[in-house]
Parts: C-alpha cells; structure tokens; sequence
C-alpha cells in the first residue's frame, strides 16, 4: 500500500495536502472503528519506508494523542501530520 500522490519534492518526499493524508492513514484502519491505533501507525511507517516502525509509532501516538487513550482521532490527525513530515518522509501541502 504505498504512498500514491501527486508530487515528489526536490528532497523525495512525497508531498500530499491534509486530506490526502487523512485518507492514505485511514487505510490503514484495518478494524474501520476511525481510531488510527499503535499497530496501524506502525504498518504505516513500515509501508512509508520507515526504520523503526513499532517505537516511533509508540512515540507518534503519545505525540499527538491529546485525550491519552492510546489512539490518534480524525480531530488529531493534522497534529499527526506534523509528525509524518518528521517520520513519514511525507510533505504536507497547506493550500
């Protein structure tokens, strides 16, 4: 399940506005309840080409989770996006 945007930057991440993000993470909500969980993350960063997968999915959640319950919310995901351009090679868009 790779990344499918429209656009590299010059650096090669792949660049995606939020709503693009959002729906590329939601496929990876495997139990469709909108909750992105620690395991999804983690099959995320490893899909992205990420190192590390399971701890920096650990710290991506503990990151973003404002409410503490372990997952990251659909009202969470542009705090996560921030994280993605971090960990994801991802380049978010504000247009």
């Amino acid at each position: 399940m790779a990344i499918k945007t429209r656009s590299y930057s010059v650096d090669g991440k792949h660049e995606m506005t939020v709503d693009e993000f959002k729906r590329w993470l939601k496929k990876f909500d495997e139990d469709k309840d909108g909750k992105i969980s620690k395991d999804e993350l983690a099959d995320a960063i490893r899909v992205s080409g990420g190192w590390f997968a399971r701890r920096k999915s650990k710290y991506g959640i503990r990151s973003v989770d404002a409410n503490a319950n372990g997952f990251v919310h659909d009202n969470e995901i542009k705090i996560f996006a921030e994280f993605a351009e971090k960990h994801l090679n991802v380049r978010i868009l504000h247009l």
